[in-house]
Formats: C-alpha cells, structure tokens, sequence
C-alpha cells in the first residue's frame, strides 16, 4: 500500500468526534496524487452522508453545470479532488446543517493537501473554507471575497456554495454567472485537456 493510500485509509476510518456526530462517522472525501483541481467545500449534508459520493445532491448538479462538466469527469479521482472542511455530516441545527466539525482541518488536512503536489486550481466554496483558505486574504464577507475573485486566480477561485438555497443569492449577484463562470469553465477545460 502506497504511503497515500495509507493515508486515506485512515481517513475513512476517523472517529475523532463520533460523539458530536448525530449519524456517527462516515468520512465523505476524494483525493489522488494526481489530481489538478481541489473543491474544497463545508461538510456533507445528509443526502451526501447516505451516498458517501462528495456534492451528490442539487448542490452538486450546480457546481457541475458551474465547472461545465459531465458527472464522469467530476468523478474521477485522478482530476478532481474533494476536501471538505468537515468530512462528515454535523447535524442539523435551526437554520440548516452545522458547522463543519473543526477537528477535521486540524488533523486531516495539511497530511492530505501534501500528497496533492499537482494541483492547479482550488475552488475554495463558502464562509468556512475561505476562513480557512483565504485566512488573511477574507473580505468582510463572502459576496465581498468572491468579488475579488481576480485576487486569487487563476490558482484559487472563491464561490458560493451551490446549494439552492442560495438561489436569491445568485439572482442578486448576476456577475457570477456572466463573469466569473465563463473563466472557471475555460480554466477547467485548459487544466483537464478537455476538448
């Protein structure tokens, strides 16, 4: 077993906060060495806690369409990468999901980002994962980062989070879909040598 596989083996069996955990531990993640494009999102919501597949829901169906790609090459552990802030689905609270549970990043995530050398492009999506990525970088809040987006492209992209519950978020920012989504398509066209 490569030293990777390894790695990701004890991912998959973490249970580091079973006890926070209303479903109990399923690590939802997909990584490869030779991945080119890292999605890094919040933590899996129920649909996708059930199905074990990262953005297998509505969410997924929109960022596909955002990235201009078929479920084939979203899929494919050896072009695209998924590293949630939280591997597995923290619950419920009054207004949506919780938060992703912080001991994932502490643990897993410098170990898992280290075997991903050939990466190009990262697409850093919602509040948590632009806290974490986007540390000294973050505007006073998320429309205000991913405005600047041209801040941290071509290597790092800001979105939103996908999900439909940000519809009116969307139909109140219509620069994201005229501006930016045109320039990740052709970014992931060009990195994943896609005709």
């Amino acid at each position: 077993m490569n030293s990777y596989e390894k790695l990701f083996s004890e991912v998959k069996s973490c249970t580091l906060c079973a006890e926070h955990l209303p479903l109990g531990p399923r690590p939802v993640f997909r990584a490869h060495p030779d991945a080119k494009i890292l999605v890094v999102g919040q933590a899996p919501g129920i649909r996708v806690h059930r199905s074990g597949l990262p953005f297998d829901d509505p969410s997924g169906d929109r960022l596909r369409k955002w990235m201009g790609i078929d479920k084939d090459i979203f899929y494919d552990r050896a072009k695209i990468a998924f590293l949630p802030m939280g591997f597995c689905y923290p619950g419920t609270g009054k207004s949506g999901d919780l938060p992703p549970r912080p001991e994932c990043a502490k643990k897993w995530r410098t170990p898992l980002l280290a075997t991903m050398q050939k990466l190009e492009l990262t697409l850093v999506i919602g509040q948590y994962a632009q806290a974490y990525h986007l540390p000294e970088e973050k505007k006073k809040n998320l429309t205000d980062t991913v405005k600047s987006w041209k801040k941290y492209w071509p290597e790092i992209l800001p979105l939103p989070h996908p999900s439909p519950r940000n519809t009116l978020w969307l139909k109140r920012n219509s620069w994201l879909e005229s501006e930016i989504i045109p320039e990740l398509q052709t970014a992931v066209k060009r990195i994943l040598n896609l005709s």
